[in-house]
């Protein structure tokens, strides 16, 4: 009978669930989505019950469209968003809605405990370059000062791994991939911050117990198998961070490559044998799925410009490409190409939301600059694509600083389908791009961590061999290095000439 692994990954908007062969094949997907409650300008929240009922769709539509036994589905793996806090009762009943990752209502309890602990010690220990209302830390002190009755009541602060694998298995157990982002994990002692669980009057009972990546936890529960149609021997494996998994689903598991996921936004994710602190505290240092391995990962402003931009200005691609069955970023690419590198002087900062990593100024804004008559749709679109790109060589030159080498690039999210955006990439970077056979790299990511848990796989490496495969390499063009060099300068200086500008508004 062949095996089977079950893979979720519980993102911001969506819940996706597939179901893999041990090869990396995918038998079958769902993608249940859902619509997040803005109940205040600041506040970003969920019931959880919804994140469950997602998954269990999910999971039903799975096994409806793969008709596999039951039995054969070893283990269950998961990949998730990070720093979404889910406070719990003694029977493990959330107390409130989930606090959603995107959430900023802990804007004063931030820069308390920024105050507290100043941001160079908190990154010191945790990793993380400044303390921001999104970090669980805060979420917490938000609770303490501003709901008495849910903080009194809190048995176990949980994030969303963890009240998932406690839902299905009873046990409450966390990962170092994802808790490092809390802000009261020591990321090099591997050890809760007593200092900082103080400060927010929280003890370590009130956390689960601390795992590595792709360690068995337990069967499911039962009650749980039943409900979801899966048998009671399905084994439930820790998971780790969504941007760790799709690490591990594209081969980044050892120095010397990065992985970047370009969706909404840009994640960039290198892989390091030892924790690295940045003397200039640009680049944040995460634990990886793996361990005592960490990962110096970043966010920037990624697709979510391209999107604005088929939105707002390329209704023609839209309405041909519903018609034709054809994308309408397929189409934004093919016009893109009619275009010279450099874009012939115009250059984007595509800092529509604020600059992220690793220039992190959220007074930045959006300037597409050097524009004439001659310039048309296609220059625009493809200076989109070489922003994103040059945002991408700005943060390999900060790891190479850090005497990070990097010699490779592999690519995910939805940016990697277009392969003229790829080859940007490779030319602007001067580096190979990898794109992957398989583009639900988050979910393989998990799969692979819940077989090796399995004993499937007898180790990571082995599991990325069997599971991971690449689609296609593009090779950089030494013919457009000097175009793109001169687009990139363009680029820094243009930020840079700016900087005063920003700062008024």
């Amino acid at each position: 009978m062949l095996e089977h692994i079950l893979s979720v990954d519980l993102g911001t908007t969506a819940i996706k669930v597939i179901l893999f062969r041990t090869n990396g094949d995918v038998v079958a997907k769902s993608t249940q989505e859902y619509t997040l409650l803005t109940p205040t300008p600041l506040a970003v929240e969920l019931p959880v019950e919804t994140y469950w009922a997602a998954f269990k769709k999910g999971v039903s539509e799975v096994l409806a469209h793969a008709s596999v036994a039951p039995t054969s589905i070893k283990a269950v793996g998961i990949s998730a968003q990070g720093e979404t806090l889910i406070p719990v009762d003694k029977e493990g009943q959330p107390l409130m809605n989930a606090i959603v990752w995107l959430d900023n209502r802990a804007q004063e309890e931030a820069s308390l405990l920024a105050n507290h602990f100043t941001n160079e010690q908190a990154y010191h220990v945790t990793g993380q370059v400044e303390i921001v209302p999104t970090w669980p830390a805060s979420k917490i002190l938000w609770i303490k000062r501003n709901a008495p009755g849910p903080y009194k009541e809190t048995a176990k602060y949980l994030l969303i791994e963890d009240y998932f694998i406690h839902r299905m298995t009873g046990k409450y157990v966390c990962e170092g991939s994802l808790i490092c982002s809390t802000v009261y994990w020591d990321i090099i002692k591997k050890v809760w911050w007593k200092e900082m669980l103080k400060f927010l009057g929280v003890n370590e009972g009130q956390l689960p117990e601390i795992r590595e990546s792709a360690e068995p936890v337990a069967p499911l529960l039962p009650k749980i198998a039943t409900e979801l149609g899966l048998s009671p021997g399905t084994l439930v494996a820790t998971g780790a961070l969504d941007q760790a998994c799709g690490a591990v689903g594209v081969g980044n598991i050892a120095p010397g490559i990065i992985s970047e996921n370009t969706g909404a936004a840009l994640a960039i994710c290198a892989t390091l044998d030892r924790p690295l602190f940045d003397p200039k505290r640009q680049m944040p240092c995460h634990y990886q799925a793996m361990p005592n391995t960490y990962m110096a990962h970043t966010f920037t402003t990624g697709g979510m410009v391209l999107r604005w931009f088929r939105d707002g200005f390329c209704q023609s691609e839209i309405n041909v490409g519903s018609l034709c069955g054809i994308d309408a970023y397929d189409l934004l690419g093919h016009e893109v190409e009619s275009a010279p590198p450099g874009c012939e002087g115009l250059v984007l900062l595509p800092h529509l939301q604020g600059a992220m990593a690793p220039e992190s100024n959220p007074k930045a804004k959006g300037v597409f600059y050097g524009f004439t008559l001659h310039h048309g749709k296609p220059h625009f679109a493809r200076a989109i694509m070489e922003a994103i790109a040059f945002a991408i060589r700005r943060n390999l030159e900060v790891l190479e600083d850090l005497n990070i080498r990097v010699s490779e690039i592999r690519s995910l999210g939805g940016g990697s389908r277009s392969l003229t955006w790829s080859q940007i990439k490779a030319d602007v970077t001067k580096r190979p791009v990898y794109t992957m056979k398989n583009e639900e790299a988050a979910c393989l990511g998990a799969a692979i961590l819940a077989g090796v848990a399995a004993g499937i796989y007898p180790s990571l490496k082995e599991a990325v061999v069997k599971m991971v495969s690449l689609k296609s390499k593009l090779e950089p063009h030494p013919a457009n290095y000097e175009a793109y060099d001169q687009a990139y300068q363009r680029y820094r200086g243009l930020y840079e000439s700016l900087l005063g500008m920003f700062a008024k508004d």
